[in-house]
């Protein structure tokens, strides 16, 4: 189960290149539901979620780099790259994804936070930092992006 919230972000925080990051690489087989290829630094995935925002199923598989280009090749839409850099919460076990968009939607910048359940995702209280949470709207999910360059 993969429970997640997501912001907008206008102004990174200071220093973020500093923290561990992985450049990413994903399309999209089909939308509803929602079937992705994903290249992470050197590791290769094929991954299947359910419907929902804050909250759905999602299953990651194994791929070669061979099988990954082969279904990229067939994939809808646009490609999404991105560095996702990979920050600390203090006084925390939670980490923030922020990913900065290269290519298509160069200059966009999104925050994700992972939860353990629900409740622990509704008490969040974000860092000053981050902009608008996005994660009802489903304006910004990635697989939404791939179907069609959107203003942002």
């Amino acid at each position: 189960m993969e429970i997640e919230r997501k912001y907008r972000i206008v102004t990174p925080p200071k220093h973020y290149q500093d923290y561990p990051y992985h450049e990413l690489e994903q399309a999209y087989l089909c939308t509803e539901p929602v079937v992705r290829v994903r290249r992470e630094d050197n590791t290769f995935y094929l991954t299947y979620k359910s419907k929902g925002l804050l909250a759905r199923e999602e299953y990651n598989l194994p791929l070669t780099q061979e099988a990954y280009e082969h279904l990229l090749s067939k994939a809808d839409g646009l490609i999404l790259k991105k560095r996702r850099y990979l920050i600390p919460i203090s006084d925390s076990e939670l980490t923030i994804e922020l990913d900065l968009f290269s290519g298509d939607y160069e200059g966009l910048m999104l925050a994700e936070v992972e939860f353990a359940s629900v409740d622990d995702a509704n008490r969040f209280t974000p860092p000053s930092w981050f902009g608008p949470d996005v994660t009802l709207s489903g304006e910004y999910q990635n697989s939404r992006l791939s179907q069609k360059k959107i203003p942002f």
